[in-house]
């Protein structure tokens, strides 16, 4: 098995074609709806409006104008805090220690059950939506219609790219109204489709390609393994059949990926839990609460979930804190064993270099250097297949463009009569070509495709069979 890792001259290679591409992705443009823009932030602002003048009748606006008179502003979540936890004595906080103010995050605030701080999230969502993401697309559009973002390679210091002007690697889709609202804005020039072809767990492809652990590998290339529904499933307690959708998120996405950064059981817990009720999370095929279940397995409560103070068993942070013990003492050990071996080298090195030849060297934490190559890795491998489909895209003289990227995926207006060449030549190049240059790629890769209809925005992606196109 050859693990022939790339030199520094293929590094810098990359970077100069990678900034070449991604400058003519810049000057695509991606098309931008500017009457829905017009309409959806006169509708949010009108709404936000409305939510102001009802708290303003409520009591705890009263509280909040006596103690701040004429400095008293609404949109000032400090102030709010400093109301509702000192003024008021409503619910616990703690000081955020990096800023030494009151935690006012959404989870602190979603403890309190009153219309006015329902009132106030809502507000604050709506004014998020409107100026910063919806406001910075439209002052960003030019008169033609189409918005050019910038994409950037020399920022980040883990070598992946950043975005501005604006952001369009930071629009939200955790928040499925926010999601809808921004995504609708995005549209495809006449007689196209957007086409968003996504690298499928990349990241965990790529950590496997350094650490090598078998039972990664295996959940990799086995496709009846659910790695993320089996943690799920251990996590909450339930049969593999009886893990659902919700469930599974949050062990994908509060279990896995976080204990891979270099997460730890308290952090885990504290949003698995609290996960259980925002999502309603039920044991599959019933209409059972996840509370209600692990209630019958001894668990009735959180925990503290403090760092500083062992976990009380009987709790979920207990419980999960087990779970972390196995999953890198039994389930995980290669990968772990990896971790330490990776950590001891850069300490006497002083750096350490990425599969694709990026050396990061000076003063970095232990999750850094362990987790940094990994992501770097993982972005050249979308950096390198965007190169190349743009390459393929210009000799062929397609109509279809390249208008975005995502980290792990690529966003392209996709002429109607390209659209099966098009994903046959995405798929081609990111999961066969790419690794007959990049021999370290020991695991199979794997890209996703959602595609819009004709004259649909963005949000109207849906799924596409891949494996339809047979290549």
């Amino acid at each position: 098995m050859s693990t022939k890792h790339a030199s520094t001259e293929e590094a810098y290679r990359l970077m100069h074609e990678g900034m070449i591409a991604l400058s003519e992705v810049e000057a695509n443009g991606i098309r931008i709806d500017t009457k829905y823009l017009k309409k959806t932030r006169k509708k949010l602002q009108n709404e936000r409006r409305q939510l102001l003048e009802e708290m303003r009748e409520d009591d705890i606006y009263k509280v909040w104008r006596r103690r701040y008179g004429a400095k008293t502003n609404l949109g000032a979540g400090e102030q709010l805090a400093n109301i509702l936890f000192v003024e008021m004595g409503m619910g616990k906080t703690k000081l955020n220690l990096r800023t030494m103010k009151l935690k006012r995050d959404s989870d602190t605030l979603s403890k309190i059950d009153h219309p006015f701080v329902r009132k106030w999230q809502r507000a604050e969502k709506l004014r998020k939506c409107d100026s910063t993401f919806l406001g910075g697309i439209q002052n960003e559009t030019c008169g033609d219609g189409l918005l050019h973002p910038v994409f950037n390679l020399h920022i980040p210091i883990t070598y992946r790219s950043s975005s501005d002007s604006p952001n369009f690697q930071n629009f939200p889709v955790r928040d499925p109204e926010i999601g809808k609202l921004v995504r609708e804005s995005f549209i495809s020039r006449k007689n196209h489709q957007l086409v968003e072809v996504d690298y499928g767990a990349v990241e965990v492809r790529v950590a496997a390609c350094y650490n090598e652990d078998p039972a990664l590998i295996e959940y990799i290339k086995d496709p009846t393994k659910d790695m993320h529904r089996d943690m799920a499933a251990q996590c909450f307690m339930l049969k593999p059949k009886q893990v659902s959708k919700h469930a599974r998120y949050s062990g994908k996405n509060m279990f896995v990926f976080p204990q891979f950064y270099g997460d730890f059981y308290a952090q885990n817990a504290f949003a698995m839990w609290n996960y259980i009720e925002e999502a309603k999370i039920c044991v599959e095929g019933t209409e059972k609460s996840l509370y209600k279940h692990l209630k019958k397995q001894g668990i009735k409560k959180l925990g503290k979930c403090d760092p500083e103070s062992q976990p009380v068993k009987g709790t979920f942070e207990h419980h999960i804190q087990q779970v972390e013990r196995d999953f890198w003492g039994r389930r995980f050990k290669v990968y772990a064993k990896w971790k330490d071996r990776w950590w001891r080298e850069y300490q006497k090195k002083g750096w350490a270099e990425s599969f694709t030849g990026f050396r990061f060297s000076g003063v970095y934490r232990r999750n850094e250097i362990i987790n940094y190559p990994i992501q770097g890795a993982a972005f050249h491998c979308l950096l390198w297949s965007l190169i190349e489909l743009q390459k393929e895209l210009r000799r062929r003289k397609m109509k279809t463009v390249i208008v975005g990227q995502i980290h792990d995926s690529i966003i392209a207006d996709v002429h109607k009569d390209e659209l099966e060449d098009y994903l046959a030549l995405a798929k081609e190049i990111s999961t066969k070509q790419i690794r007959k240059v990049w021999k370290w790629i020991i695991v199979p890769l794997e890209v996703e495709a959602e595609v819009s209809p004709l004259g649909g925005s963005w949000h109207d992606k849906k799924e596409y069979d891949l494996e339809s196109l047979g290549a």
